[in-house]
């Protein structure tokens, strides 16, 4: 078991601006930086015209949309009551920022944060929509409705067993979004080269859920690790790397990927050893901690190794 870091404390952040950007969350929204890079590199090797300020504006778009989301998750769930009553934490990865259960920022301003962000989100997107193509907009409201819908009622999709299939989509959507702005159109290629990276950062989320589980039932969020036996939900965790990657190998197999995508097979081992992990400690949610970084770095890896297959093999496929 690792030395979990120091919780929030508002005598630790004094500083507004400190406390304002701590509370989205930042180490996590690299997650979303991964996913505009998919698409970036995408659009590279599809030798679309491709455009830098449009590309830094997209990037911007997709962090802050993603504060904003983590933001307003931290509110609902703070709502529910599931993060005071979580006593098997693994901070900062489970059990959310801490910063409403410490005191850091009240119910109402972490509201307020959450949704000026995503006002601001909104008003890039419209921006955006107007040097690329109108059908942007049906990308932009869809990934900010999943953002939304995923915690707050009543859809409260986590709680209904939809909280993957949210977080792939969603993380899609900004691969998805990101080549669409570069080539003004949308196209089957930024779908199927963004979603083995999107079923892994999904697994993100299903390991997180294990040490929230006693929380998340009592709270009545009824996600797949909530519903099963423990010991039936952890191959969940199999079933999703094993899709990820058979979805990549078939992508290349089937030539809608170029051949040397399959360096991003190179994360595998690290997605097994964390699959191992947490079939042995399923039930022992404090000993996740290195099975939760292993599977952020597995998630990277693959995301850094897939780009770049996409950018060294420009023009081919």
């Amino acid at each position: 078991m690792t030395t979990q870091p120091l919780e929030p404390t508002l005598a630790a952040l004094a500083n507004p601006f400190a406390r304002y950007f701590a509370a989205t969350r930042p180490a996590f929204i690299t997650a979303s930086l991964m996913s505009c890079l998919i698409g970036l590199a995408l659009a590279w090797h599809d030798a679309l015209a491709f455009d830098v300020p449009l590309a830094l504006v997209t990037l911007l778009f997709a962090l802050v949309a993603h504060a904003g989301i983590n933001v307003l998750n931290d509110y609902y769930d703070g709502l529910n009551g599931t993060d005071a009553c979580n006593t098997e934490r693994i901070f900062p990865f489970t059990g959310g920022s801490r910063f409403i259960q410490n005191g850091v920022l009240t119910l109402i301003q972490t509201r307020n944060f959450g949704f000026i962000l995503l006002a601001g989100v909104a008003a890039a997107g419209l921006w955006l929509m107007s040097h690329s193509a109108p059908q942007l907009l049906y990308i932009g409201i869809a990934g900010l409705f999943i953002g939304w819908a995923y915690s707050a009622p009543p859809f409260k999709l986590n709680s209904r067993g939809w909280g993957e299939i949210c977080v792939a989509a969603g993380f899609l959507a900004i691969t998805v979004g990101t080549d669409f702005v570069q080539r003004k159109g949308f196209a089957a290629a930024p779908f199927i080269a963004g979603l083995s990276y999107a079923l892994l950062t999904a697994n993100l989320l299903y390991i997180n859920q294990f040490p929230d589980r006693t929380a998340d039932t009592a709270a009545g969020k009824l996600h797949w690790v909530a519903r099963l036996p423990v010991q039936q939900a952890r191959w969940g965790y199999v079933l999703i790397v094993a899709l990820s990657y058979t979805w990549l190998v078939a992508s290349v197999l089937l030539h809608w990927l170029p051949a040397l995508a399959l360096v991003a097979l190179l994360a595998l081992p690290l997605s097994i050893t964390a699959a191992r992990l947490l079939l042995r400690h399923a039930a022992q949610p404090q000993y996740l901690a290195d099975a939760i970084k292993i599977t952020i770095a597995a998630m990277m890896a693959h995301g850094v190794l897939l780009s770049l297959a996409l950018i060294l093999s420009k023009g081919n496929t």
